[in-house]
């Protein structure tokens, strides 16, 4: 569930408003797929009510228990997601009312709390307002997730930290936020949260709702001297969920970490931690050539180290091969209940690892994106951390439009 966004440093124009028929189309279509999923009647009346909405405003607002609905189905729907299984256990929390950036924070305090619930991670989703139409975002997280680790650019052109950060770091520090005295490797990355009405405010992320792990292997002892961590709460905040024709652009969720999101992608990976080396010279290996397969080495000795640390935490993680044959599972579930199994091949199988050995490898999937879903956010800043238009920018603009 660890995924990583790219971007231009572009401003984003604002999203194209859907024509009325579109929105109309995706509401029935979802309404009659909710009620006849829940066995609800009166599906007319609601249709009927929605219409008048939509004609009226060019949306509509869902009740708490259809967006609960819709988040789990769009969770159901992810081509990318191999934890689909536990989809029907989703704790949606709808706060669509709250608008202001203090209290988002607050939120965001508060699933971090949740979802981490004591080291046995639960799957959480936080709803915030949903998209204007034709305008975009009335809030919006800059944070790919919500809680990373910076990527400090140095003097000589390196990075200290994650790599992948670097971008989301600069960013942050044109808005004023100060790294610390003597930089790290795991320094957290603060929140920048805006809405329609504040501009992007800096806001540190409490570091006592951050849970990590301090990464050990139970055959090596030297693996501890590396000083590798990670957090244990993957929470996606980059993502816009879409349902039944309305757009929300600030809903993060989280489910639990694969071990080879740590151990292949975020540690292995050569544009990240890159520890793929370090290791295969402690553990001995010949380096020289591939041949030799140090680096198939080296990455299993990694989520090796993974797995054992995240259990003796008492934090939940999950290993590919017992993944795959859940997903195995959630496949006979939907075409039991006569649902497609929508799915991206190839990220179903780069999320759990050694995709050969397992048996999602050795099927297809339906390819179609189907409403409700998950999709890529538009990002608020570029690969060089310039910042684009906010949102108060873009609704002012509206308005001005409009008036």
């Amino acid at each position: 569930m660890d995924g990583e966004g790219s971007g231009c440093p572009v401003a984003h124009a604002p999203r194209p408003q859907a024509p009325v028929e579109d929105v109309t189309a995706e509401a029935v279509e979802f309404l009659g797929l909710y009620h006849a999923e829940r066995r609800l009647p009166d599906v007319a009346a609601r249709i009927a009510e929605v219409r008048e909405e939509i004609a009226l405003t060019g949306t509509y607002r869902h009740t708490s228990e259809e967006l609960s609905y819709g988040a789990k189905v769009a969770w159901r729907q992810s081509v990318r997601c191999v934890g689909r299984v536990r989809w029907a256990g989703l704790k949606v929390r709808d706060r669509r009312d709250v608008t202001t950036v203090a209290g988002i924070a607050q939120e965001l305090a508060q699933h971090l709390s949740v979802a981490d619930n004591g080291g046995r991670i639960q799957s959480v989703m936080t709803v915030f307002a949903p998209d204007r139409p034709g305008v975009g975002p009335r809030a919006r997280i800059w944070n790919d997730q919500l809680i990373r680790y910076c990527g400090h650019r140095t003097d000589d052109g390196s990075v200290l930290g994650d790599p992948a950060q670097v971008a989301m770091t600069e960013a942050a520090r044109r808005l004023g936020w100060r790294a610390p005295a003597v930089p790290g490797r795991f320094d957290l990355l603060p929140w920048v949260i805006e809405t329609a009405y504040e501009d992007p405010t800096l806001v540190e992320v409490p570091r006592d709702l951050v849970r990590e792990v301090a990464l050990t292997h139970p055959a090596y002892p030297w693996f501890e001297e590396l000083r590798l961590r990670w957090h244990a709460l993957p929470v996606i905040s980059n993502m816009r969920l879409r349902v039944g024709g309305v757009d929300y652009s600030c809903a993060p969720f989280n489910g639990h970490y694969l071990s080879d999101e740590i151990g292949t992608r975020n540690m292995g990976d050569r544009d990240r931690y890159d520890q793929l080396l370090p290791v295969a010279r402690e553990l001995g290996l010949d380096t020289s050539r591939e041949d030799t397969l140090w680096r198939e080495h080296a990455v299993l000795v990694i989520n090796q180290a993974v797995l054992h640390s995240f259990r003796a935490a008492g934090v939940r993680v999950s290993d590919p091969h017992t993944e795959s044959e859940l997903f195995m599972k959630f496949c006979a579930q939907e075409e039991r209940a006569g649902r497609p199994v929508h799915g991206d091949w190839s990220w179903l199988n780069g999320s759990v690892g050694w995709a050969a050995l397992h048996a999602v490898h050795h099927r297809y999937y339906d390819t179609r994106v189907p409403d409700p879903n998950l999709w890529q956010g538009d990002r608020a800043y570029g690969t060089s951390g310039v910042v684009g238009l906010t949102l108060r920018e873009r609704h002012d603009a509206a308005r001005r439009q409009e008036g």
